[in-house]
C-alpha cells in the first residue's frame, strides 16, 4: 500500500492521494503552527479512519443479513492525554442506524465490524487506546 503527500502552500496545508482513487484529501495543522483551516487535522483523520473502517464492515454485514438500512451515520468522540505526544486514550463510536433493522443482528454486526474486522481498531488498541461503541437504531 502506498500514499503520497505534497505541500500545497507555504504554511502547513498538504494534499494526500492514493493510487486507489482520484480523490485528494486536504490536511492542515492547527492555527498555532500556521494552519488555516484548509483541511482536516491528522488526528481527526485517525478518527475518520476508525469510523469508516468499522462502518464499511458494519454496513456490509447488515446487508448480507438482509437488513434494510435507510440511513447510517457515526459520531466519534475521543479523549487525548495532556502530555506530548497527545495520543488518544479513549474513543467512543456511536452508530446511528435507521431502517428495518433487527437490534440483535445490528449489535452482533457491530461487534464483528469493530472488534474483529477493523484493522484500524486493532492498531489503536495495540497502542493502548480504549475503544468502545454503542448503537442507536431508528432514533
Amino acid at each position: 500500500m502506498k500514499v503520497a503527500l505534497k505541500r500545497v502552500n507555504d504554511a502547513v496545508h498538504f494534499e494526500a492521494s492514493a493510487p486507489s482513487s482520484t480523490v485528494k484529501v486536504h490536511i492542515d495543522g492547527s492555527p498555532d503552527i500556521g494552519g488555516q483551516a484548509l483541511g482536516v487535522r491528522p488526528m481527526e483523520m485517525v478518527l475518520m479512519a476508525l469510523a469508516s473502517c468499522s462502518s464499511l464492515d458494519l454496513v456490509t454485514i447488515l446487508k448480507k443479513q438482509k437488513q434494510v438500512i435507510n440511513d447510517f451515520s457515526v459520531d466519534v468522540e475521543a479523549e487525548r492525554r495532556e502530555q506530548i505526544p497527545n495520543i488518544f486514550t479513549k474513543i467512543h463510536l456511536l452508530f446511528h442506524l435507521k431502517g428495518d433493522i433487527d437490534p440483535a443482528k445490528a449489535e452482533r454486526a457491530a461487534e464483528l465490524a469493530v472488534k474483529k474486522y477493523c484493522s484500524v481498531h486493532d492498531m489503536l488498541v495495540a497502542g493502548g487506546v480504549e475503544i468502545n461503541y454503542s448503537l442507536e437504531i431508528n432514533n
